[in-house]
């Protein structure tokens, strides 16, 4: 089950609940009937802040894809220029591809991986993970401190992003085990390669692809 399938008719779920346990407590209050006020009340503002949370979960995974075993991400096909730049095309899961110019000796990607607590597991939620960056990285220390950087993002745009959510707000600590960020890199090939960007739970990897694989055309 992934997160949307889960969270939003939670989310949808606890305002309705909320919604209903205020027009009771409004029902009771008109009637000064007190212990069902106390009662509406805390079950009410329970819903409200069960709907909020599952609503700002949803908001903040907005792009990240459920993992459960070792998975392909991405897959990265490597065509060299001159000196040392070259082009990445990178397909994702959707098959769209987004192309990117980089400088450097090797090709570095790194994710965001939110892995849940075994509670929220039995709910449906499992580790989920979303590509983060992608870039050229050089060899020589010296190069990667003076030269030319380019780094581009691969993530979705979002309101809020729940893996930097999670260090502000510690409500979130029951539901998270462990948020991190895990990083691989490959030295670009003086030719034309084709690569399998994967995921585990315990991080990125990189692998080389099926080389009689074909390569798609990066202006579809």
């Amino acid at each position: 089950m992934s997160t949307t399938e889960f969270l939003g008719p939670a989310a949808a779920t606890g305002a309705f609940a909320a919604l209903v346990l205020l027009l009771v407590f409004i029902h009771a209050t008109r009637r000064r009937r007190g212990f069902v006020m106390l009662v509406t009340s805390l079950a009410s503002l329970s819903a409200a802040l069960f709907a909020a949370l599952s609503l700002v979960v949803l908001i903040g995974t907005r792009g990240y894809r459920a993992l459960t075993r070792e998975e392909v991400a991405a897959r990265v096909w490597t065509v060299p220029d001159t000196g040392q730049t070259f082009a990445a095309h990178v397909q994702f899961p959707d098959s769209s591809v987004r192309t990117f110019r980089l400088t450097g000796d090797e090709l570095y990607i790194d994710a965001h991986i939110l892995k849940w607590k075994p509670l929220v597991n039995v709910l449906g939620l499992h580790t989920e993970y979303e590509l983060d960056r992608i870039g050229g990285r050089y060899v020589d220390l010296e190069q990667e401190m003076a030269g030319p950087r380019t780094v581009y993002a691969l993530g979705q745009s979002k309101l809020f992003d729940l893996f930097h959510l999670r260090r502000a707000l510690p409500l979130l600590s029951p539901l998270v085990d462990a948020e991190y960020g895990s990083a691989t890199f490959v030295t670009a090939p003086v030719e034309k390669a084709m690569w399998e960007i994967r995921v585990s739970t315990s991080g990125l990897l990189i692998r080389p692809a099926d080389p009689q694989q074909d390569l798609p055309d990066p202006a579809n």
